[in-house]
């Protein structure tokens, strides 16, 4: 059964920064692409970030030259290190694992908190 489980995600100051991590019990993880999300309150899922299985890297405009995205294969984890993080940044954050280009299904994690407050 595939599963991902986010985890790093918390209460932080504004300006402050975190970091994400997703375990993947994905067989051959690294043929994924992989991708952190987030849906704040009344607002859709929008895509923050992705890594691909060729190991380029996808940002979103708004979090460009703050956030980085990156996995460890042989750990099947992937990590979002976020930095100067923004109270409008509070979300859900949701951990993707995307195998479409070989016909295999979605998976998601439960999503872990992310609140930017003073």
């Amino acid at each position: 059964q595939v599963q991902l489980v986010e985890s790093g995600g918390g209460l932080v100051q504004p300006g402050g920064s975190l970091i994400l991590s997703c375990a993947a019990s994905l067989y051959m993880f690294s043929y994924y692409d992989m991708g952190w999300y987030r849906q704040a309150p009344g607002k859709q899922r929008e895509l923050v970030a992705q890594t691909t299985r060729v190991g380029s890297t996808h940002y979103a405009d708004s979090v460009k030259g703050r956030f980085t995205i990156s996995r460890d294969n042989a750990k099947n984890t992937v990590y979002l290190q976020m930095n100067i993080l923004k109270p409008e940044e509070t979300a859900v954050y949701y951990c993707n694992a995307d195998g479409s280009t070989y016909g295999w299904k979605d998976a998601w994690g439960q999503g872990t908190q992310v609140t930017v407050s003073s």
